[in-house]
């Protein structure tokens, strides 16, 4: 396509295209983790962006197409999220610190994905569960890069074990944080503070 067969009225359907499955993820993210990937249609999907459900396939190929969608996607911006975080530099305990952060920031502002996560990952073809399950591994490896500079006497296998600790706190905020027994107020730095305090601390 040359220059001059770009309009301004395709580039505005081309806008309106990436905005509507944009809103179709939105809503899936949440549709899933309330129901289920099980439990939501493409028509339940589709009503809540107030299209039908077959117009849903001018986005998607079908369901599984969403959820791959979503879990690859969510895998693919921690691993680059945590490369550039990586890629600041500092001392193992800094680049570690703002590793916390930054997922510490995900947890709070996307608790939805984790549970899709959480709940529907084994529902992905089998191609997409090894590429997800590789972006998670190399994602880890990041932490485990710094926690091996901070603890040199530990094993490879109490490192791991103590970054899906961590992952574990701070993707509780999943379940936890939409209670209205928790207060939100302080969450972020309390979060910080335990998970920094779980990898930091030798173990005896």
């Amino acid at each position: 396509m040359n220059a001059t067969s770009i309009t301004p009225a395709s580039t505005d359907r081309d806008r309106a295209k990436a905005q509507r499955r944009q809103d179709l993820l939105v809503e899936a993210t949440r549709l899933f983790a309330i129901r289920g990937y099980a439990g939501v249609s493409l028509e339940d999907l589709g009503a809540a962006c107030g299209i039908s459900g077959p117009a849903v396939y001018r986005h998607f190929s079908g369901k599984s197409a969403v959820l791959i969608a979503l879990l690859v996607g969510v895998s693919q911006d921690l691993l680059k999220g945590g490369k550039e975080v990586r890629a600041e530099g500092g001392t193992p305990s800094e680049v570690l610190g703002r590793l916390i952060s930054f997922h510490t920031d995900f947890a709070l502002a996307r608790p939805d994905m984790i549970q899709v996560q959480d709940r529907n990952l084994e529902a992905l073809p089998e191609a997409e569960l090894h590429l997800v399950r590789k972006l998670q591994r190399d994602y880890i490896s990041l932490w485990t890069e710094q926690l091996h500079l901070i603890h040199p006497e530990e094993s490879a296998t109490v490192i791991r074990f103590r970054a899906h600790a961590a992952f574990g706190l701070l993707n509780s905020t999943a379940h936890s944080a939409h209670s209205p027994r928790t207060s939100k107020k302080g969450l972020r730095k309390l979060l910080n503070q335990m998970a920094t305090a779980a990898l930091s601390t030798p173990v005896g």
